[in-house]
């Protein structure tokens, strides 16, 4: 293969071992594997990422923020408050259970990091990241309707996140391969994005 300056390499490497732990889990991304599954010498491997522990950052970190760049680019467009966080929200359960794997490759390494106090501090930071991503779109969301929240974002979005988490899990261990969402996963998403509507304005519970 041609040479590839290293900051060209580095993403492709990452993207790599995300398409193989995707599809075979943590445990079949070796170097070796990684660097055969992108057709590069084991030691390019070994060169651009020190240690796994700095590989394992680098893919938690880009799958963190294909997450978060997804729900950021999906246009709420017009309607109410309620039926913006809708589309965010669905945006963001396309992202987790729409590709294959990416979502049980995060819940994978959240389950390794309970016995990794060094991937338990990985996965602490971007856990961090995301609850002050869902607080801060929360709030700019309740700005632009001239709404004020009636529970802190940050209680609201620990409280959605838990609860999104926990459906995503449900579904994916639940779900046949190849079957799409049914509508009773979709019916439960919907109690949850009217229970995080509530909590934001202060109203009961309903559906956007």
């Amino acid at each position: 293969m041609a040479h590839v300056p290293a900051s060209e390499r580095r993403p492709q490497l990452i993207q790599a071992a995300i398409d193989l732990m995707a599809r075979e889990g943590i445990a079949a991304g070796s170097t070796r594997a990684i660097a055969a599954e992108l057709g590069v010498a084991q030691a390019t491997v070994h060169y651009t990422f020190g240690t796994k522990k700095d590989l394992y950052r680098a893919v938690v970190e880009e799958l963190t923020a294909e997450f978060i760049n997804q729900v950021r680019a999906a246009s709420p467009g017009h309607g109410t408050f309620g039926e913006q966080v809708r589309t965010m929200v669905y945006a963001l359960w396309e992202s987790a259970v729409g590709e294959g794997g990416r979502c049980a490759l995060i819940t994978e390494f959240a389950a390794m990091s309970l016995r990794d106090p060094e991937l338990q501090e990985i996965m602490r930071a971007l856990q961090y990241e995301i609850e002050s991503t869902a607080a801060e779109l929360l709030t700019a969301l309740a700005e632009a309707h001239g709404q004020e929240l009636a529970t802190p974002a940050h209680e609201i979005a620990v409280l959605f996140l838990v609860g999104f988490n926990g459906l995503t899990d449900r579904y994916l261990v639940l779900r046949r391969a190849g079957e799409r969402p049914d509508a009773e996963a979709l019916h439960t998403l919907d109690l949850l994005i009217a229970t995080t509507v509530g909590l934001c304005l202060g109203a009961p519970a309903r559906l956007p």
